[in-house]
């Protein structure tokens, strides 16, 4: 006896999903919907909270500030 599993999602909604990817013409990392948070938005905040970082750092030390006893 063979017992199938049944597919996590419908054969229709995968054909669907990927007639929609295929035709979307972008990078393959900003193809969902998504994923422009993922990819441009988290590393554009961590560049500029470290820049911000550094900028700060970069100023106490030239002034002479901000140091430990």
């Amino acid at each position: 006896i063979m017992l199938t599993e049944t597919p996590f999602r419908p054969r229709e909604k995968l054909l669907e999903k990927q007639r929609l990817f295929q035709s979307i013409h972008r990078h393959t990392y900003l193809k969902g919907p998504m994923d422009k948070i993922t990819s441009v938005a988290i590393p554009l905040a961590l560049a500029a909270s470290s820049l911000y970082m550094i900028g700060t750092g970069i100023y106490n030390m030239s002034n002479g500030i901000g140091k430990k006893e």
